[in-house]
């Protein structure tokens, strides 16, 4: 196809943009089913201990209820089939509050809510509830996972006393909530053996795999419904107890089943991003050479399994340093398990770092920018391993033209209009860029003179744009229009494929139909028998041969080449914070983040990948935190009435730009991955911001007003 002809690198409408404004995308719970059931999970109300007593008489009585289900009489399943967090009515095992230990299948769903009320349950509260963080963390434990021994560099530790300058500080990152505008829900359909699951799915057959595993079936007898996704952030990468409950009770009750999470059960059924305290030591040389990095974290896990963050990923690729601790300590407690949100452990660990390096910066009387780039590395410090490419500094020197950081002030507290102080800061981030194992079939069918293609392959979209994507790819590919492409996702029934997590998706999903569009030409130019001066396009083959249909699948795998290079995204983040000195109010009024990340695919929806990570550094920055109840191992902040997550008034300007970056390492089509690197270094750049607008090093997340008046 002529390059004026290509789709690939502009920013068409998404294809499926009318069916989610008009409301005929299909989510998980808009399937009809004949004769449904709805059911309701309801939760224990201790943290630790257990179940003496369940009397579920009344709700079994209660008007349009056919089951009320309890670990009493609940199937036996697989408790390490692959779902996360426990909760499986396998016993009588308390081990966080919330936990849910049983559910009412009713006629409707307001007979099943109400039902659920009339649950009495007598417990046994353990004596040992390990509920309050900081007064376990006095006591934390290595973890038991290989990738969280402690990483060290040289000398470690013991050179941080050497340095001509250094600075040490603590930094804490709340708890926090993915919250993803459609909460977990399920529709189960039993048909004899076979089980159809109507869910919000990240990793469409990794939800295929844990449900059959922990249902005690063959992933054949199982299919994942999943083509769009109203968000998800990590918590539907893999899977929870809620998905295979509701296959429980559509078996028990012999119905279709339809089970949605209420907002404030998302905050304990389905993960959370862990709390986070971080000591950072940074030595440097007067001139600014870093010398040695310590990065100490310590953070909580489930009583039952184990899952940390790694928030010192940053901190052992960023900055040439020949000196560096990194090490995680943690406690079990009784909460839920936590998982991936988005960004993870690269998010919360570049505020540590990222608000160190400025904090260094200001020391030794550094231009913040100059320090980061002086301290450039030209190989990967972890691993030794040269880059495939890297734009960090390209990611500065542009961002600061097009940011106009020439303006900032660097004596903090002096750029003031009227009552209100304004900031300038600065951060980087990386993320990591990888290929996944995916298959795609290409189907292509020749009808009135004109070509049409379907792409077959079990993708999923979580609202990023995968379908026009695809949809893009496969034109370029095939030599046609993308109106004459017909994207089919989101199902365990098509060519496996990766998910759209750790920014795999768009690398591995658009590789695989790159290359079954390579191999359908390839294949037709075979069946021609005939040789051309000029490679022609399968949809000009399927049109000088006469083809009716044509068909074929490829399985694509990352290049073996790339494991030789170390494959990242970066970016560097710069924000305008302007704070009311009366109230303490911070307003983001402007945000710009510049990007390497390869080939842009589809620059309109990479924008909004970019923004919408920003949006959530925010609201990580300045407003977001969960908060548990010492007594008791709840929440107390149970909904979006008190757990604040940024409106449009509380966002100013945001702008994005992207790196003209080559690099074939990773893959063919040299994609690298957008998804999660949107939101790494974000809070540090506003948290530096704040620091020069105020002189206030606010070291605690979220950066409330209360902070900045106190």
């Amino acid at each position: 196809m002529e390059e004026k002809n290509k789709t690939i690198g502009k920013g068409i409408d998404r294809i499926d943009g009318i069916l989610k404004i008009t409301g005929k995308a299909t989510y998980a719970t808009d399937y009809p089913a004949k004769n449904m059931a709805y059911a309701v999970l309801f939760k224990s109300t201790i943290a630790a201990g257990k179940i003496i007593k369940i009397d579920s008489e009344a709700a079994k009585h209660a008007a349009g209820v056919l089951a009320v289900i309890t670990h009493e009489n609940a199937p036996k399943l697989n408790v390490k089939g692959g779902l996360r967090g426990g909760a499986l009515l396998q016993g009588p095992e308390i081990t966080f509050h919330g936990q849910h230990i049983g559910l009412v299948v009713a006629e409707t769903f307001e007979q099943a809510t109400n039902a659920a009320h009339l649950v009495k349950v007598v417990y046994e509260q353990s004596k040992h509830e390990k509920i309050d963080f900081e007064r376990e963390a006095q006591n934390p434990q290595m973890p038991k996972g290989k990738e969280l021994q402690d990483f060290v560099r040289g000398d470690g530790k013991s050179a941080a006393g050497t340095a001509e300058v250094s600075i040490e500080a603590q930094y804490e990152t709340p708890i926090e909530h993915h919250h993803p505008l459609e909460p977990h829900s399920t529709i189960a359909v039993w048909e004899a053996d076979l089980l159809t699951l109507y869910n919000g799915s990240q990793i469409i057959n990794g939800a295929q795999a844990s449900a059959a595993a922990t249902l005690n079936l063959k992933p054949e007898q199982v299919r994942i419904v999943s083509p769009y996704i109203g968000g998800g952030f990590g918590s539907k990468g893999g899977q929870w107890a809620n998905l295979v409950l509701t296959a429980v009770a559509a078996k028990m009750v012999n119905r279709p089943v339809k089970l949605a999470l209420t907002r404030q059960q998302m905050f304990n059924s389905v993960g959370l991003r862990q709390r986070n305290i971080q000591k950072i030591i940074l030595g440097a040389s007067k001139d600014g050479k870093l010398s040695s990095l310590v990065h100490e974290t310590v953070t909580h896990t489930a009583i039952n399994d184990e899952y940390i963050e790694p928030c010192g990923d940053c901190s052992k690729i960023m900055y040439e340093v020949p000196n560096a601790l990194i090490s995680y300590r943690a406690v079990p407690m009784h909460l839920i398990l936590p998982t991936y949100t988005r960004g993870p452990g690269k998010s919360t660990g570049s505020f540590a770092l990222e608000s160190a390096m400025d904090e260094l910066a200001h020391k030794l009387g550094i231009d913040p920018i100059e320090l980061r780039i002086k301290n450039e590395p030209k190989t990967d410090p972890s691993n030794g391993k040269p880059w495939s490419s890297r734009t960090t500094v390209q990611c500065l020197k542009e961002g600061a033209k097009a940011f106009g950081w020439d303006k900032r002030k660097a004596e903090p507290g002096t750029h003031k209009i009227g009552n209100d102080l304004i900031g300038y800061g600065v951060a980087c981030g990386t993320y990591p860029a990888r290929q996944r194992d995916s298959s795609a079939l290409i189907k292509l069918s020749l009808k009135n003179g004109k070509v049409f293609a379907t792409v077959e392959i079990a993708a999923s979209d979580l609202g990023t744009g995968t379908n026009t994507i695809l949809a893009q790819t496969a034109a370029d590919g095939l030599g046609l229009p993308v109106a004459q492409i017909t994207i089919t996702i989101g199902d365990s029934s098509l060519p496996p494929a990766a998910g759209s997590v750790g920014s795999v998706g768009a690398s591995s999903f658009a590789n695989a139909v790159n290359d079954a569009c390579t191999k359908i030409t390839d294949e037709l130019l075979l069946k021609s028998g005939k040789q051309f001066f000029v490679r022609p396009t399968a949809a000009e083959l399927m049109l000088s041969e006469k083809t009716t249909s044509f068909q074929t699948r490829s399985d694509s795998k990352a290049p073996a080449e790339a494991e030789k290079y170390s494959c990242h995204s970066f970016n560097a983040n710069f924000a305008e914070v302007r704070i009311n000195s009366i109230t303490g109010m911070v307003k983001v009024t402007r945000f710009l983040a510049v990007t390497g990340a390869g080939k842009i695919l589809n620059p309109k929806t990479a924008r909004s990948q970019i923004i919408g990570g920003n949006v959530w550094g925010i609201g990580m920055a300045l407003t977001e935190e969960s908060i548990i109840d010492p007594r008791y191992g709840s929440f107390a902040t149970r909904s979006f009435a008190d757990y604040h997550v940024p409106s449009n008034l509380d966002v100013g300007k945001l702008d994005a730009m992207f790196i003209n970056e080559i690099d074939l390492v990773p893959n063919k089509m040299g994609i690298k991955g957008i998804g999660e690197v949107g939101i790494v270094g974000v809070a540090a750049a506003i948290a530096n911001a704040v620091f020069n607008a105020t002189g206030k090093r606010i070291r605690a997340l979220p950066i409330t007003p209360d902070k900045l008046l106190s």
